[in-house]
């Protein structure tokens, strides 16, 4: 089994490694440490989050410093502060007993003057996140004419978030001989353009294949209401006892608002978003780090970047418009080789997002049954008598109190006993479970007909008074949609835009909501489209009224199912109705 040491790497890298408790190398260490210390060309690496990549590139450029120089000879572009932070702190790890190398990290969201101070003295590495990087190029406190290494980690993460142009920056005030070394989960079309205009020979190791996810992360899925989606999610929770996760939500106010729901209900768990200050944000992820909190919920912006380990789970409390941003969500657990749960709550609409993941990560996703009442008690009852059993008594301490506690228990039965300290830990779930719903959505079961009766008092189609003239597009009318009615939970379903006219389905339980909210707007007229058959009846309201319209002004450019056109059709029909006119009358 390859070892680090058959990598050649220095005596003081073996030496920190070492007591890092680094072995054997991860799959895409043993593939990079080697090219980079050895090959002189580019490379493009695709691996999963926490696969090991930081030492993948890490521990082969310590090894080629010069230490001597004082010159910024290495720069490693992070899409986030905290990855920033993270890579610094393993690089000095890693670099413990290598004498005069000096690592500084640059980042926003910190007090500019003291990262000014710190690049008093010119380090041989930058970690940088892009922006502050440009910023200290400006005001001159950092060249990058002197460049031998760079290195873009979680590249597809920095083009996400909208770095592309200062990437470009960035790339292009660095010396054209420098070696570059990109790093990235998935590989969407941007990090091919940057590939293919900043890098001319290089090598390409993937781990796995491109853009799947982790390998030992089980995928599944609960179907429900969306209406029941928190109640899905508190029973999901409820029923992983140990569960140490993330909850992804798709906006800042949802995640607030699902945070604070947990905290209200007794659940450990607080909020990571933009906008939290930087002190309150260091806070809330110490808290996590340290498992003081079990769960985090979090938008995808604020959680980029982000590393944690030994994360049981990953909720999608609602799926990403963007689905490679999935592959990003579930490699956050199941790493260093341990198992993990991706969870996705979803409703009937969005079913064919999950097949459109299953083809981008190449896996299954299994179908699950929201537990009820009664599953969810026994789940934390066996946890409850598994964590008695587990317990460590310690003698000494809790010997003194034995007699007086015994004196106090004497009067009850063995079996009395169990029940009473086993319902001072479960009542409340009792209590709250006792009537639970069942909030499954059973579809596999019901004939075709039930679900078309059945979806027909879910759903409702409504009409607005713009198209595809007007700039519409499936996107934009989302976005009104958001905006008219200030909420982001509104579901949306199928979506159809005509010229003059856009259609969309809504649940029912919204449908007031909608109306009320587009009372208020006079630019735009919505209205509920028949039930009878929505898309059949949209598409004929359009094809009467487009029609009518041309056929009124005598649009030469009118055509009628045989081709007649404009005027001609007018006098064509009149033809008609003159010919079965006087057949009436022989």
């Amino acid at each position: 089994m390859t070892t680090f040491e058959d990598f050649g790497l220095k005596d003081e890298i073996l030496k920190a490694i070492k007591e890092l408790g680094f072995e054997h190398p991860m799959p895409i260490q043993e593939k990079t440490i080697p090219y980079i210390a050895n090959c002189g060309k580019d490379l493009v690496a695709l691996a999963q989050t926490g696969t090991g990549k930081t030492a993948g590139f890490g521990l082969p450029v310590l090894q080629q410093i010069d230490t001597e120089l004082k010159q910024t000879q290495v720069l490693i572009l992070a899409p986030t502060r905290e990855l920033c932070i993270q890579i610094s702190n393993d690089l000095k790890n890693f670099s413990k007993y290598m004498q005069n190398l000096k690592i500084v990290p640059v980042y926003g969201g910190e007090d500019i003057v003291k990262q000014l101070r710190q690049l008093d003295v010119t380090p041989q590495v930058i970690v940088a996140t892009p922006g502050r990087l440009i910023d200290l190029c400006k005001r001159k406190k950092v060249s990058l004419t002197d460049i031998r290494f760079l290195v873009l980690d979680e590249a597809d993460e920095m083009l996400n978030m909208g770095f592309q142009e200062d990437i470009q920056t960035i790339i292009e005030k660095t010396p054209e001989n420098r070696r570059t070394f990109l790093f990235s989960a998935t590989m969407p079309k941007g990090i091919a353009n940057i590939v293919s205009k900043y890098m001319n020979e290089y090598e390409e190791i993937a781990v796995g294949k491109k853009n799947a996810g982790a390998e030992n992360v089980q995928h599944i899925f609960y179907m429900v209401q969306a209406k029941n989606r928190y109640l899905a999610l508190k029973r999901i929770v409820d029923l992983n006892p140990d569960i140490y996760g993330i909850v992804f939500c798709r906006t800042r106010q949802e995640t607030k608002e699902v945070a604070e729901h947990l905290m209200r209900d007794g659940y450990n768990a607080d909020a990571l978003h933009g906008d939290l200050s930087q002190p309150q944000r260091d806070s809330v992820m110490q808290k996590f780090r340290i498992k003081n909190l079990q769960l985090l919920v979090a938008t995808d912006v604020a959680a980029r970047g982000l590393d944690v380990n030994d994360l049981t789970h990953v909720i999608n409390y609602n799926l990403p418009d963007d689905v490679e941003v999935y592959t990003h969500r579930s490699g956050r657990t199941g790493r260093a080789n341990k198992s993990g749960v991706s969870i996705s709550i979803i409703h009937t609409k969005e079913r064919h997002k999950i097949r459109e993941i299953e083809k981008i990560i190449n896996k299954k996703f299994e179908q699950e049954q929201i537990p009820n009442g009664l599953e969810v008690c026994k789940k934390q009852l066996m946890h409850f008598i598994t964590r008695m059993e587990n317990v460590t008594v310690n003698e000494e301490d809790i010997n003194p109190f034995m007699p007086e506690i015994l004196s106090r228990l004497n009067n009850m039965t063995r079996e009395e006993l169990i029940k009473r300290f086993t319902s001072i830990e479960f009542n409340r779930f009792l209590e709250y479970y006792k009537d639970a719903i069942d909030l499954n959505i059973e579809t596999k079961s019901e004939k075709p007909e039930q679900r078309k009766r059945r979806g027909r008092h879910e759903c409702i189609r409504f009409k607005i008074n713009k198209g595809t003239r007007d700039g519409f597009t499936p996107k934009r009318l989302l976005g009104l949609i958001n905006d008219t009615t200030n909420d982001k939970s509104i579901n949306v379903g199928d979506i159809e835009i005509t010229p003059k006219l856009s259609f969309f389905d809504i649940d029912i339980e919204q449908a007031e909501q909608i109306m009320a909210a587009f009372a208020q707007q006079k630019r735009f007229t919505l209205k509920p489209v028949s039930e009878e058959n929505p898309r059949k009846n949209s598409q004929r309201e359009f094809n009467r009224n487009e029609g009518k319209e041309k056929r009124n002004r005598g649009d030469k450019n009118f055509k009628d199912k045989k081709g007649k056109s404009g005027n001609k059709f007018k006098e064509e029909r009149r033809r008609q109705r003159d010919a079965r006119k006087s057949k009436k009358k022989k």
